[in-house]
């Protein structure tokens, strides 16, 4: 019981740790422009992200394998999209990194979600925010700048996020 507790603690400690280190991993920052990219919203229809300039965006990336992705997901269905999917001020993109159409309407439709979850085969979207390690969240202002960034799941951090979206969109909603 006493090496369980101790080993428990140990990655607890080290778990801390690594969430208080820089994302030397990150091709972006707080405060840079969101680079500019276009994707497929659905099938053989492109956009561009700078369509969406005058919106609060929530960029997530992941893939259909990732455990901490899938602890995610579900929650931002749950406490982001649900509540906001109708606001015009929001928009939500969740890429599958490396993944197309045929592995994410299968696990699209598997899991219940119901935002938009869209390819990203050759990372070209996941390249511009990050080199590697999934899920990420970017959170981008109505101007076009990144407000939020974070690598790995955490609930504080989810927590975090949410809450930010949560104040952005009141405050967008009162002016």
């Amino acid at each position: 019981m006493k090496k369980i507790f101790l080993l428990l603690f140990a990655l607890t400690i080290t778990c801390s740790v690594f969430a208080q280190i820089e994302d030397n991993n990150a091709n972006t920052k707080i405060g840079d422009e969101t680079p500019v990219f276009s994707f497929e919203v659905e099938k053989g229809k492109t956009v561009n992200i700078a369509d969406y300039k005058g919106k609060l965006i929530l960029i997530n990336l992941f893939a259909t394998w990732c455990p901490p992705c899938n602890i995610e997901l579900p929650l931002a269905q749950k406490e982001i999209w649900n509540k906001h999917k109708d606001d015009k001020n929001f928009a939500f993109f969740v890429f599958g990194r490396e993944e197309g159409w045929d592995k994410l309407l299968p696990y699209k439709a598997s899991k219940g979600f119901t935002f938009p979850i869209l390819p990203d085969l050759k990372r070209e979207v996941f390249n511009k925010f990050a080199k590697q390690s999934i899920p990420r969240n970017i959170l981008i202002d109505e101007t076009g700048k990144i407000i939020y960034q974070s690598m790995g799941y955490e609930e504080k951090e989810f927590q975090a996020l949410v809450k930010i979206i949560n104040d952005k969109l009141k405050a967008k909603a009162t002016k």
